[in-house]
């Protein structure tokens, strides 16, 4: 496994790097957003991990930079913001993960696994993904029904991937807060159902079939 480390701080990036490389992992350590992009445009990795607060260019940006060049790429942001705004933006950038420092190294490490087996089972999956005449390019990162172009933003594009993965089964509200946004439910907000009407408008207004459908009391079906 191969993962880039950028992290300003050099006594935790030391710690990490000991940590990683003593379980047999090639890890490269860039100490600000400018040398980490230039990094990672010069090989591919595993895992990126990322701090947020880092000079030159920070963990938000450079996440961005990642995904718009590679959206495959699995990326763990580690940072001492640990507000549910700091999270939102986080993921809002692409991030796949989130950890708050101070971590246990060994969650660290669990994370970066879980992160490269999903990367590793998305290289084995079909580029695009459809259902009814609503593709998902994965590799492009488009959206198109019917033909015509449907535009997303990062969190509603990273919802109805998971829908997609997961057409034909219903998924409840705690799967896609935890799934999509790797955040433990919270039952007095109504920020999914925010998202999928958000979804809905975009992939069913219009059309006579519709795609997206609520299941009462269950959650979320995605069915041509």
């Amino acid at each position: 496994m191969t993962i880039l480390l950028v992290e300003d701080e050099a006594s935790l990036a030391s710690f990490i790097q000991k940590g990683v490389e003593s379980e047999g992992y090639d890890l490269k350590v860039a100490y600000d957003g400018l040398m980490g992009q230039r990094l990672f445009d010069q090989q591919p990795f595993d895992v990126v991990v990322l701090d947020v607060n880092l000079p030159g260019m920070n963990g938000f940006e450079l996440c961005r930079y990642i995904k718009q060049h590679s959206p495959r790429q699995a990326v763990l942001l580690l940072t001492a913001l640990d507000g549910l705004q700091d999270k939102e933006s986080g993921f809002g950038a692409g991030a796949d993960d989130y950890l708050v420092k101070p971590f246990e190294f060994r969650e660290l490490l669990l994370r970066i696994r879980a992160l490269a087996r999903r990367g590793a089972n998305y290289a084995g999956q079909r580029a695009v993904l459809r259902v009814a005449d609503l593709v998902l390019d994965t590799d492009a990162r488009t959206v198109t029904r019917a033909g015509q172009r449907i535009e997303l933003t990062t969190r509603e594009y990273s919802l109805l991937e998971y829908l997609l993965v997961n057409q034909g089964k219903t998924v409840s509200r705690i799967d896609i807060a935890e799934k999509v946004w790797d955040l433990h439910f919270d039952t007095n907000t109504n920020i999914i159902d925010v998202y999928i009407n958000y979804l809905r408008k975009k992939v069913d207004k219009g059309f006579d079939q519709k795609l997206l459908h609520t299941v009462v009391g269950a959650g979320y079906l995605l069915q041509g």
